[in-house]
């Protein structure tokens, strides 16, 4: 029995040198991804103070825009599989062949995104607006949504940029630089924010439009350092050299990286959209519903870095395991990084609860959208342990190449069983909005379900580049 605990313990619990390396990967993203809420929340609570419509416009306009977001980073994974493990192996040369496949990608699904939010823009933020919605405020949240929407376009460019610099710079293990250029680009749109939201020190007075351009000078500022760094840098990030010279990729690692990369964009959007879908279902029951999912999905964000930056770790420590084959030691450290990321979640949640009724006070809107948000943020607490379970074995999944079973773990799940059932208790029910959410958000407890089964039976468990081209 005893030696059974010490085994359960080895592999859940790894020693000093294991959660040093975990730090060092995870600190400089969490610290990014921290700093990008705490400002996005900040940006929200100032859009917030010029009025609730302002608000539910540019809410409904990001939520538009994380499915392009999701989209850019499920398309650039595919080739991050292999750029990770071909940075387990030593092969730059694989590395950088990963980088030119993530450029044509991530530019290819920018045009297409171009072309749907020139085509359909106000068609697609019409759909959130509630049919009991007075008039005038349907009509001053569509004109808002469209002059955010039209300015957010431009900073589509230096993000995908951006996107596909900083991600292979992670795959290599270097997460600092993409931290350090995030903060700076962070800090220019927090400030532009302040200045032309508001119209201080002889700035215009902006509102919703000067949020946009804040944000799009901040992203262009983000790809120009970390594209800059890289390059400079080329002796130590030898991807980079000759990176441009061709656009050469080996046929064979392009169908591998499409047949494994295809799975994982098409997931990302069909997830992404079925988060758009679930707050539309939320959207029948109001603006002020908009509102307040809005100001609770800002702040959870705030304490999801936790897991979402733990996403990263496994994604680095197990996947360079695996393309060094040590399969064994990527077995536990995928366990040991799940485990320690439930147990800080757990704390976390507690912390996020103790705050959930004073942040939404911060906002200058209808006392009821601040009571709403509270609630909101009270049933995300609760169940935070598990969505961080299954986020991590998400990640767990996808270091071994099994895009397949990822696919349908995330986004199959989201449709089969979420989206159907959001949309039947908004549409035909007249069920409280708080158990409405509170439902749908608990069918995370099925995934997890499955989650560990998948992870436990080591279905991930393979070196995707042993048959790799030089």
């Amino acid at each position: 029995m005893s030696k059974t605990k010490t085994r359960l313990r080895q592999n859940l619990i790894g020693d000093k040198a294991f959660y040093a390396r975990v730090f060092a990967i995870v600190l400089p993203i969490m610290i990014q991804n921290t700093i990008t809420n705490v400002v996005s929340l900040l940006d929200n609570i100032m859009v917030g103070r010029v009025g609730t419509l302002q608000m539910s416009a540019v809410a409904i306009d990001n939520q538009l825009l994380f499915v392009f977001n999701l989209c850019i980073f499920g398309g650039l994974a595919g080739a991050g599989i292999f750029a990770t493990q071909f940075a387990g192996a030593k092969d730059s040369n694989g590395v950088r062949h990963c980088f030119r496949i993530k450029l044509m990608i991530g530019f290819a699904m920018l045009v297409v995104a171009a072309v749907v939010f020139l085509a359909l823009p106000g068609q697609l933020i019409s759909m959130y607006l509630a049919q009991g919605t007075a008039p005038d405020a349907a009509e001053a949240t569509l004109e808002y949504g469209l002059s955010y929407l039209q300015i957010m376009l431009v900073g589509l460019v230096p993000f995908t940029l951006s996107q596909v610099y900083s991600s292979t710079l992670r795959e290599l293990g270097e997460t600092k630089i993409p931290m350090a250029s995030s903060i700076i680009a962070i800090f220019i749109n927090f400030v532009f924010n302040y200045l032309l939201i508001f119209g201080k020190l002889g700035f215009p007075k902006l509102g919703v439009s000067g949020a946009a351009i804040a944000t799009v000078l901040s992203r262009f500022a983000e790809a120009l350092i970390i594209a800059v760094f890289t390059h400079k840098n080329y002796k130590r990030f030898e991807f980079i050299k000759g990176a441009y010279k061709s656009a050469f990729v080996p046929k064979e690692l392009m169908g591998s990286v499409m047949r494994k990369g295809m799975p994982l964009l098409v997931n990302e959007f069909l997830w992404s959209s079925g988060m758009a879908v679930l707050s539309q279902c939320y959207s029948v029951r109001g603006l002020e519903v908009v509102a307040a999912t809005n100001i609770s999905s800002t702040v959870a964000n705030l304490f999801n870095v936790v897991f979402i930056s733990m996403g990263n770790a496994v994604a680095i420590m197990v996947g360079q395991h695996l393309g060094a084959n040590q399969i064994a030691k990527a077995k536990q450290t995928a366990w040991q990084l799940i485990s320690f990321t439930v147990f800080a979640c757990t704390i976390t949640a507690v912390i996020m609860s103790a705050f959930a009724p004073l942040i939404p006070q911060i906002y200058n809107t209808e006392e009821n959208v601040r009571h709403m948000a509270t609630q909101f943020l009270l049933i995300v607490a609760a169940l935070m342990p598990f969505f961080s379970f299954s986020h991590n074995c998400y990640f767990t999944l996808r270091s071994g190449g099994r895009t397949g079973i990822t696919f349908a773990f995330d986004s199959g799940f989201t449709w089969v069983v979420a989206v159907p059932t959001a949309y039947i208790l908004a549409n035909f029910t007249d069920m409280n909005i708080f158990m409405l959410f509170f439902i749908v958000q608990a069918l995370e407890i099925i995934k997890c379900s499955v989650a560990f089964v998948l992870v436990k039976k080591g279905v991930w468990v393979r070196n995707i580049i042993d048959d790799k081209i030089e």
